[in-house]
Formats: structure tokens, C-alpha cells, sequence
């Protein structure tokens, strides 16, 4: 194909930035299970698994170990899966309704739990998940009402409350603004990367705490083309992840 006929491929999408940064979380992971909840994070677990990170486990979110088409590949017994997720070999990357600058999340409830405004889904597994294995999260809409002070009520377990839980360790915190990580000394939140497009000033004022933030931040890396291709031929040829985190409006 000449110059002049070939399609230009459409840059990448707010969403698709997503995706990488969720797949990223799973980097060098070897053979653990790798838990995505919600439609990004799941699609970034399989393109993880077509790509830099072959030996992730992936499931049905039943009993069956299956590959990133859906073919299934194995059984995982109940037994074997409390095996994974209590000895460290699993990595899970949850939702949160709340999540303040020491990573400790909510999901239970809005309000005093004694007397909340707003019932949630529960504390569920978001414990012991937590303490037993390292625990990533996703947020599709950043705003200050996730991104709270103090959670109303600690479901997962953030760092000022793990008193050294042996497998606890909080990977990343993926937005539709940015990835973010706990690596400073105290382990409050960083800022770790932007998504092309997003300012430093734009996620201060969606935040509600001081978030840690360096002088130079870098941008989400770039797909890959053939992380493109998948992503868009492959895993979500329904280009559902959109719907998910549309692109911002264009600057006039």
C-alpha cells in the first residue's frame, strides 16, 4: 500500500490509555491470578496476558482457568483459589466508592456506618483481599467524591491501617486522569503518571486531599500498535471500554 492510500490509525483514546495502565499493573507478575473487576481493568488483564505477561491465570469468575478468548483452559478448585489469594499469588484490581491518600477503600456504605445516608454493595472480600495479596484499584470517573480525606468506612485495608500484613502492598490506583501509587515515605498517594491530556491542576481539584505530586510527571506511556490491534480488534472489537471512559470534549 502506498503512502498516499494508507488509513491512518486513530490515536490513541482516553480509554484505551486506561487499559494500558491497567494491563501495566500486572507486569512481571509470573504465574498469579490476575482478578479484574469491571470492563477496563478485565480488558487489560487479557491484553497483559496476550502480551508482556503470558503466564497471568486467568478465570471465569467461577471455577474455570480460561484463556484471554474465553477458551477454557483448566479447573481451579475452590481450595486452590483460597490457596492463591491467601498465600500472596493473586493480584485483584477492585472498584471503590471511596478511597482516601493511604489507599484504605470503601464500598460499604456513605455516612456513619452506624447510621449511613447511602448502603453500598458491603464489605464483601475487600479485606481479606487486601492484606493477602496485592490489591490494585479502578476508578472510570475521578472526582472528590471518591477521592475523599478519610473514607467513611475502611473495607480494603490502606497502608496506615496494615500494621505489616505480609503480603499487603497496594499496586496502583488507575483513574480515567492518571495512575497513582504509593511510593513515598509514608505511603501516602503519588501521582505516578498523566494521561495525555490531563493537567497536574486537573487532578489536584478532583482531588480531595494533598496528593503528592514531583515537579516532572510523566504521561501514561503509549500503546503499542499491536496492543491497538488487540484492544480493538480482539478484546473489545465493540469498542465498549468508551462507554466506560468517553474522550473529553475537544478544546475550542
Amino acid at each position: 500500500m502506498s503512502e498516499a492510500t494508507r488509513v491512518a490509525v486513530p490515536a490513541p483514546s482516553r480509554a484505551e490509555y486506561c487499559v494500558i495502565a491497567c494491563a501495566e499493573a500486572w507486569r512481571g507478575a509470573g504465574e498469579i491470578l490476575a482478578s479484574p473487576m469491571g470492563l477496563i481493568p478485565s480488558v487489560g488483564a487479557r491484553l497483559a496476558r496476550l502480551t508482556f505477561a503470558p503466564d497471568l491465570l486467568l478465570t471465569d469468575g467461577e471455577a474455570l482457568l480460561v484463556g484471554p478468548d474465553g477458551t477454557v483452559e483448566g479447573w481451579l478448585p475452590y481450595r486452590q483459589h483460597l490457596t492463591l489469594a491467601a498465600g500472596g499469588r493473586r493480584h485483584v484490581m477492585m472498584g471503590a466508592s471511596q478511597i482516601d491518600r493511604f489507599g484504605n477503600q470503601n464500598i460499604s456504605c456513605v455516612g456513619d456506618w452506624s447510621r449511613p445516608t447511602r448502603q453500598l454493595l458491603g464489605v464483601r472480600g475487600a479485606t481479606l483481599n487486601t492484606l493477602n495479596h496485592p490489591t490494585s484499584y479502578w476508578i472510570p470517573k475521578h472526582s472528590r467524591r471518591v477521592f475523599v480525606e478519610q473514607v467513611d468506612m475502611v473495607c480494603g485495608v490502606g497502608y496506615d491501617h496494615a500494621d505489616g500484613a505480609r503480603y499487603h502492598h497496594l499496586a496502583r490506583v488507575v483513574s480515567d486522569l492518571g495512575v497513582f501509587d504509593f511510593a513515598t515515605p509514608d505511603h501516602s498517594m503519588r501521582l505516578a503518571s498523566l494521561h495525555p491530556g490531563v493537567t497536574p491542576d486537573q487532578v489536584r481539584e478532583a482531588t480531595g486531599f494533598d496528593l503528592a505530586v514531583g515537579a516532572e510527571v510523566p504521561y501514561t506511556r503509549e500503546p503499542t500498535e499491536t496492543e491497538l490491534r488487540l484492544i480493538r480488534e480482539v478484546l473489545d472489537p465493540a469498542g465498549t471500554r468508551s462507554r466506560e471512559v468517553p474522550d473529553p470534549p475537544a478544546v475550542t
